[in-house]
């Protein structure tokens, strides 16, 4: 089985899925979420079950701008506001109160705009830093497979499928910004964070499983080394993802509204990684090992 033969039909796969995603990032951007911009949770538990559009109307009416209405079960509902002075805080409470019935107040948060822009400074940072440190790791750790092979090759490729995953990620929730009007927030930083690092994970166990067969097949082909790697190490891989993919597909189906979005991400972020570690990352590797390398 000669895997590494349709590497150009990887790379237009994921052309494909990348492009929708990434023309909306562009052009719209992300809806990020009170975390970045500033603003307030209110979180209640009512008497009775209240829908989140009839909730929205009612705060709205006050004069407050909502951003978004949860439910976090058990008749509880979250709404995030743009920045409320106390007073205009109570006056919510009072009017939830005198519509629905006994309110218990249950958080109350301010989400300063300072907060947010250091947030944002602070994911980015995560994010250069993160990849700078993979690039040095898989460098040194790679650094005895037989020449002509670069162990930096291997680090910068593995960056590569990590980059394909996080532009992916970010690309299907700005799609799901525009159309849907979800919002990015710490969960989804955490989200991101977490696919980095299974995809690196991936991504080193075939890259791992090609440096040993390097040294045993000296002299042989790098693509044929790279197809072999890939094929001892494909069931593997697949297995130890749909683990997790069960699981988050069980949360995703039976969780709670409040983690809805933060699952939907960890899913689509380990699908991606698995594809990109087993075949984007590889076959970019064999190319660059092939056509650049000598």
């Amino acid at each position: 089985m000669n895997l590494m033969k349709y590497k150009f039909l990887y790379f237009a796969t994921s052309l494909v899925l990348i492009l929708p995603g990434l023309y909306y990032l562009v052009t719209s951007g992300l809806k990020l979420g009170i975390d970045f911009t500033g603003g307030a949770i209110l979180e209640y538990k009512m008497e009775r079950q209240i829908g989140n559009d009839e909730l929205k109307q009612t705060i709205e009416g006050l004069g407050v701008e909502v951003a978004h209405i949860t439910s976090s079960g058990d008749n509880s509902y979250i709404a995030k506001t743009k920045p409320l002075e106390q007073d205009k805080i109570n006056q919510v409470k009072s009017s939830l109160t005198e519509k629905f019935g006994k309110v218990d107040e249950r958080r109350v948060e301010n989400v300063g705009p300072i907060i947010g822009n250091e947030l944002k400074i602070k994911a980015l940072k995560a994010l250069v830093l993160a990849s700078l440190v993979i690039v040095l790791y898989i460098t040194f750790s790679f650094r005895k497979v037989p020449k002509p092979a670069s162990s930096f090759r291997f680090g910068i490729c593995a960056i590569v499928a990590l980059l394909h995953d996080v532009v992916l990620l970010l690309g299907v929730f700005a799609i799901l910004g525009k159309f849907k009007g979800v919002e990015i927030d710490t969960l989804f930083v955490t989200a991101l964070l977490t696919v980095i690092g299974f995809s690196v994970h991936d991504t080193i166990v075939v890259f791992d499983r090609i440096r040993e067969n390097l040294l045993k097949n000296i002299g042989r082909k790098f693509s044929e080394v790279a197809n072999i790697s890939v094929v001892q190490t494909l069931g593997r891989s697949i297995n130890t993802s749909l683990t997790v993919v069960f699981v988050l597909l069980a949360l995703l189906l039976f969780g709670g509204e409040t983690i809805h979005y933060f699952v939907l991400a960890l899913l689509i972020g380990i699908i991606s990684g698995t594809y990109s570690s087993i075949f984007n990352a590889t076959a970019l590797l064999v190319l660059w090992e092939e056509k650049l390398g000598h």
